[in-house]
């Protein structure tokens, strides 16, 4: 197929997807999510390592990997809204939980910036075929850069969505030393967070030291693929300047950044989805033509 009747065709794909401001492909009927969960969920199985849970729609190259913010899983909006974009277009889409997460094995308490890495490197070895383009949602976005650096001949391209890099050892270092101290006396930080019923995050003081070992801020970061950041500037939780400070260090010159004015952290909403999809679908124009 042509390069121009390739584009006509993923033109009307992405024109049905968003017509009427639905977020769903052509044919495809709004179900709830455990009902089209429960029956289509796989389990990856590893060597001494919990098996994680994962959902993979088989397609054309470059694929696309959705990477959850912490303590997410992939049932989430932006996730499902993802996959079925990318099935209207015909492209390969996984979704995943981290160990500790959703319907994956193991202990959250025992989990670290860098267990959870070698889960995105699973599921990059093991079950992802071809090009990739990695989407990190907050801390998914610290992630993906993580597994880039680590496997840059899989990735095709990356997109942060409010890109978590480095943030809980930021966020912890900018803490008075009175309160740094009495985390490490208890072991733990409760990090106020509206995301939970509690009020706040139980992160380990462990934690936090093990990923100190994984930040990428302090210089360059080698990764050449072309680089998308998206940000909410009304962000109350990871401030919108780390995406410009990703975007300075990284040395593609192939990096753009779209600030969000009225943005909030989860960037769920319907026009913030849309966005999303755009630059995706951008993003897979741009990799077929050069490719």
């Amino acid at each position: 197929m042509a390069v121009g009747s390739l584009r006509l065709s993923r033109t009307w794909a992405l024109a049905m997807y968003t017509r009427g401001g639905l977020l769903l492909p052509p044919n495809i009927t709004r179900h709830p999510q455990a009902c089209r969960l429960k029956s289509s969920a796989q389990l990856l199985v590893r060597q001494d390592l919990p098996k994680l849970a994962y959902h993979k729609h088989k397609g054309k190259s470059p694929g696309v990997i959705f990477l959850p913010g912490y303590l997410s899983d992939m049932n989430g909006h932006k996730a499902m809204a993802l996959e079925d974009f990318c099935k209207s277009l015909g492209h390969s889409f996984i979704r995943f939980d981290y160990t500790g997460c959703g319907g994956s094995e193991g202990s959250i308490q025992e989990c670290t910036i860098g267990r959870w890495k070698k889960d995105v490197l699973s599921i990059l070895d093991d079950v992802a075929e071809g090009p990739q383009i990695l989407v990190g949602s907050s801390m998914g976005g610290w992630l993906m850069l993580l597994a880039a650096l680590a496997r840059p001949e899989k990735i095709a391209a990356l997109v942060g969505v409010a890109p978590a890099a480095d943030h809980f050892v930021t966020a912890f270092n900018q803490l008075p030393s009175e309160e740094k101290k009495a985390i490490e006396e208890t072991g733990e930080w409760k990090l106020p967070s509206k995301y939970c019923e509690s009020g706040f995050y139980g992160i380990p003081y462990s934690f936090i030291k093990e990923a100190e070992n994984h930040c990428i801020l302090n210089g360059p970061i080698p990764l050449t693929s072309p680089v998308r950041l998206i940000h909410g500037m009304k962000d109350e939780d990871v401030p919108w300047h780390v995406s410009l400070q990703i975007a300075d260090r990284v040395i593609s010159t192939d990096v753009d950044v779209i600030l969000r004015k009225h943005g909030q952290h989860r960037l769920s909403e319907k026009d913030d989805i849309k966005l999303l999809v755009y630059t995706i679908d951008d993003l897979i124009d741009k990799l077929i033509t050069l490719g």
